[in-house]
């Protein structure tokens, strides 16, 4: 598979899958939880509130780690782990675009000023167990 034909695999898996789980550090320890993912070609957004350990963990160190995909049928299904950097996003037209009205039971609506998104950049994605292929992996450094 060459360079263009992963990315394209790679942002297909993104954009199909919003479930995943988002590995921040905390204490020089990973720190595990499920999240919502939303992407704009490889950059990948996710809602939370302001005021939570996941925004101060990275403000402390913005490493972090996604695993996306792996969903529907099992040990055959393809997913990508993605290792980047987190920076806090505040911007009013993106809390605008991805407000979904189950965000309604945490926020007060997209103004919400405690309602802001993570935006993870990747420095490195790996695509692993799609159709017995080896693990592919994309550099953006």
């Amino acid at each position: 598979m060459n360079e263009l034909e992963l990315k394209e695999k790679v942002i297909d898996i993104l954009s199909d899958h919003k479930t995943g789980i988002l590995a921040s550090v905390e204490d020089n320890k990973p720190h595990c939880r499920y999240m919502t993912f939303y992407n704009e070609e490889l950059t990948l957004y996710t809602p939370t509130k302001k005021d939570t350990e996941k925004t101060a963990e990275i403000e402390k160190n913005s490493s972090v780690s996604v695993l996306l995909g792996y969903e529907d049928k099992g040990q055959s299904d393809g997913y990508v782990e993605l290792l980047g950097n987190a920076t806090i996003n505040e911007d009013q037209s993106l809390k605008e675009r991805f407000w979904e009205e189950s965000f309604a039971k945490w926020f007060d609506g997209p103004h919400d000023p405690n309602y802001i998104f993570l935006e993870i950049k990747p420095k490195t994605i790996r695509l692993l167990n799609l159709e017995d292929e080896p693990p592919q992996e994309l550099n953006l450094e």
